[in-house]
């Protein structure tokens, strides 16, 4: 099966950090734009992040610029979400998705930007918790 699976998440303090990881199974992750995106309860998907083929640009939310950052592990076919200064509002489960296109496609919505990539694969996401 060709697949994406998230790993890290957790319940942590405010303040506090995690480090998510995404990793590929069945195709390679440096061919691929990753994005990051969560999703809380009731509320709808929002994106976190667009890291683009080559891995040397990466679009973030305006949210959390200055507190995550995304890397690549090529490797371990992984890709890292490194999350600092963790907040209340950013608890949700956090999803990696990859796709084929070599760039990110952002744009700027009602509420921030919008990651517009169609993204081919997802993984069933991770719960990360910041305690209020």
């Amino acid at each position: 099966q060709l697949y994406l699976a998230e790993s890290g998440g957790g319940l942590v303090q405010p303040g506090g950090s995690l480090r998510l990881s995404c990793v590929g199974s069945g195709f390679t992750l440096d061919y691929y734009t990753i994005g990051w995106f969560r999703q809380a309860p009731g509320r709808e998907r929002e994106g976190v992040s667009c890291t683009s083929v080559s891995g040397d640009s990466t679009n973030y939310q305006d949210s959390v610029k200055g507190r995550f950052t995304v890397s690549r592990d090529s490797a371990k076919n992984t890709v890292y979400l490194q999350m600092d200064s963790l907040k209340p509002e950013d608890t949700g489960v956090y999803y990696c998705a990859a796709d084929p296109v070599g760039k990110c496609t952002v744009v700027m919505g009602p509420h921030g930007y919008l990651f517009m990539n169609e993204y081919d694969y997802w993984g069933q996401g991770t719960q990360v918790t910041v305690s209020s």
